[in-house]
């Protein structure tokens, strides 16, 4: 009877472990198919705006000139740090709950910091703007470049909350793979029930 019930206890936690690995890899499978969607639009908005910016600098004057000279420059940026993210990502392997809900929770970190930085930039632009309006030192640069940083600064601030929602939206999920373990003990012994 023991060697019964020890084989019966063992099937189980082997499928009940098995059931959460499979889920947990679907789960972090999904986290980085978000990431690499994200990457790939934040790359394409990021290329067409360096090509736009270049070919419209050369052919604007003043202020307009150096506006989209500061978005060549500013995406061109934006796209090498977007191209080194998407090609050096990778998959975790297998990860355990706590390492799952560990990396989850990071990268929900990571939006929402970008989110402040984001605000910092478009606070840096507005700065730059109305410098332009008292500067004697080329203040159409000035202007350009403060419009320019404004908004891709609240380009990225919408970029990197939708991310972030997205995220912890699929963050959810990771709460209720634990809600179908259960454990229970009876006057027997403690059993594991994993609800499918």
């Amino acid at each position: 009877m023991k060697i019964a019930t020890s084989f019966a206890l063992a099937c189980l936690l082997q499928a009940t472990a098995y059931c959460q690995q499979t889920d947990l890899g679907t789960f972090n499978d999904q986290r980085n198919r978000i990431d690499k969607a994200a990457f790939k639009v934040l790359g394409a908005y990021s290329a067409a705006n360096v090509i736009y910016g270049s070919i419209a600098s050369s052919q604007s004057s003043g202020s307009n000139k150096y506006f989209h000279q500061m978005n060549a420059i500013w995406n061109g940026v934006t796209l090498g740090i977007t191209a080194l993210g998407y090609l050096t990502k990778k998959q975790e392997g297998n990860l355990s709950y706590s390492g799952s809900l560990k990396k989850q929770h990071t990268t929900e970190k990571l939006f929402l910091f970008n989110a402040g930085l984001d605000l910092a930039y478009i606070a840096g632009g507005a700065y730059l703007y109305e410098k332009s309006k008292t500067s004697t030192n080329n203040p159409e640069r000035l202007k350009g470049y403060g419009q320019s940083v404004m908004l891709q600064g609240g380009v990225l601030l919408v970029f990197d909350a939708v991310v972030y929602a997205i995220h912890n939206r699929h963050g959810k999920k990771l709460t209720g793979l634990a809600d179908r373990l259960q454990l229970s003990a009876t006057g027997n012994g403690i059993g594991i029930s994993v609800g499918l």
